[in-house]
């Protein structure tokens, strides 16, 4: 992430405003500045969030209690109206499974913030690079906060989820931990499969086009991705003698790998893969969640469980057609953004400094695991 403010008169102006010795000139630059940066911010947390893409953002006034009506968006699969949804009482806690009435959803919010400052003199010579280097890393450290908190709960609802016609945990994991396995497309061909499989309708027949295209997004690690370049000059499969077209592999091998098979979007993520701290999550979620193996990619039963530290690792496949992970998020009620900047009040004029503090209220729901697909590899 690199943010750059332009190298106007205007922008110079203000910033040397902000490193006045005059407490009240400080100040009012200050005041502006923070109004400024913070819908900037706000546009560089939606782009660069990897999560941005699978959550919809279900914006509320602030001080409100954001609620979500299950009944409109959940299909009702039982007698008794009761659906289970996955989130995070507190920032950075561990999310959890929660058995609800399929009317109202009371979605519980935290406050991310971060706060940065820097000497006036840097303000005072009209140092751009130091004042943007400062927005940037209040930027980043807002970022890293929501991507933990993000895909904690998708990762919890991977491991605990079920399908709409079983209630075993790990009928919607594609398990290839028995032997040594490459990712190719068997393995997601059974997942868009069970993809298939688990949006059936409530008559457990099949579903509205509209309600699902089945498996959008596969999130894998750099390592799965390695193995996706590699179908551009190696046999794929089972059968070594079944390969790719040549003008396929060309293709391929000219864009630096595939982006995207059967329409299905490849997006690597270096929190994925064997030891990584995402995979290592999701390793204690489904040992807590009891997930003792699943189906192979051939449809064979495996009993082999999850292990990050026996080389295994875990893809993520994701609907993103569906409204199934929300992301309330509060909107302020005078700038209408929901990322908040203000002046930081707790430096004296002695101190000779100037800063900001910023804050985010969001939160992470998951209120239908069927649009999460898992498949585990075994690496060596």
């Amino acid at each position: 992430m690199k943010l750059k403010f332009k190298n106007t008169p205007e922008q110079v102006e203000l910033i040397k405003a902000m490193g006045s010795k005059r407490p009240e000139t400080s100040r009012e630059a200050t005041e502006a500045f923070a109004a400024f940066i913070g819908p900037v911010i706000q546009q560089v947390l939606l782009q660069a969030d990897t999560a941005s893409a699978i959550y919809s953002n279900v914006e509320f006034d602030e001080d409100d209690n954001p609620s979500y009506p299950l009944d409109l968006f959940y299909e009702q699969r039982n007698a008794d109206n009761y659906v289970t949804t996955w989130s995070q009482n507190m920032a950075g806690g561990l999310p959890s499974s929660q058995i609800a009435g399929a009317q109202e959803l009371k979605i519980q919010t935290y406050r991310l913030d971060s706060a940065v400052s820097f000497l006036k003199k840097y303000a005072r010579r009209g140092r751009l690079d130091v004042v943007s280097k400062a927005v940037e890393r209040m930027a980043q450290e807002i970022l890293v906060k929501q991507e933990r908190n993000a895909w904690a709960v998708v990762l919890k609802a991977l491991s605990e989820g079920t399908a709409a016609t079983a209630s075993t945990k790990g009928s919607h994991i594609v398990n290839q931990v028995g032997s040594t396995a490459l990712f190719n497309l068997d393995i997601l061909n059974a997942m868009i499969t069970k993809a298939k499989r688990m949006n059936s309708s409530f008559a457990s027949g099949s579903p509205a086009v509209p309600y699902s295209e089945g498996v959008t997004d596969l999130y894998v690690s750099p390592e799965v991705k390695q193995d996706v370049r590699a179908m551009s000059y190696s046999p794929i499969g089972n059968n070594a003698d079944a390969s790719l077209p040549e003008d396929i592999k060309s293709g391929a091998y000219k864009a630096a790998g595939i982006a995207s098979i059967f329409g299905i979007n490849i997006i690597d993520m270096l929190e994925l893969g064997v030891g990584q701290k995402y995979n290592t999550l999701y390793d204690t979620f489904s040992d807590a969640a009891g997930i003792a193996g699943g189906t192979s990619a051939a449809g064979a039963s495996v009993t082999t469980a999850f292990a990050d530290g026996s080389s295994h690792e875990v893809c993520i496949g994701v609907d993103a057609s569906r409204d199934a992970l929300i992301r309330p998020v509060a909107r302020n009620s005078e700038s209408g953004s929901t990322f908040t900047a203000l002046p930081d009040d707790q430096y004296s004029q002695r101190a000779d400094k100037t800063g900001f503090y910023g804050s985010v209220e969001e939160g992470r729901v998951c209120i239908d695991a069927r649009v999460l697909i898992g498949a585990h590899i075994k690496r060596t």
